[in-house]
């Protein structure tokens, strides 16, 4: 699948964030490349992000799509909380929020229902990635 942008559009614009205290950030570097040699437009926020710094950033950037990649276990309080600030703010952002990293099978629905558009784990291949990003991206 040709992933490749018209010309006179402007380029997918992504932000990928590291959330709380892990440390880890090899993998959502390879995503970042990933997605950038796909055409997309990049932003990596760096390490110990709080979701208040993510959030405001993701606003300003105004980006198509946020991808918070977490290692730690700490995924549903951090999204949670996200998402609360999401419902503090005056107008709903147009982005797609995806999780990305290791967080258990059994927390995908739970992680759907607070909002996060979709849950790509470890495994995902970077193919994968893109399509997942392009079709967020231009749903929007």
């Amino acid at each position: 699948m040709d992933h490749a942008r018209v010309v006179d559009q402007e380029p997918i614009r992504v932000m990928l964030a590291k959330i709380g205290l892990d440390g880890h950030d090899r993998g959502v570097k390879v995503v970042a490349r990933t997605l950038r040699d796909a055409g997309m437009e990049v932003v990596y926020t760096g390490l110990h992000r709080s979701p208040e710094q993510v959030l405001e950033a993701a606003v300003q950037e105004d980006v198509d799509v946020l991808g918070v990649s977490l290692l730690s276990g700490a995924h549903l309080p951090i999204f949670t909380r996200i998402f609360q600030l999401i419902d503090e703010l005056p107008e709903r952002p147009r982005f797609a929020i995806v999780a990305g990293g290791v967080m258990p099978d059994e927390d995908v629905d739970e992680l759907r229902k607070l909002g996060v558009a979709d849950v790509l784990g470890q495994d995902t291949t970077p193919e994968a990635i893109v399509s997942r990003i392009h079709e967020l991206a231009t749903d929007r």
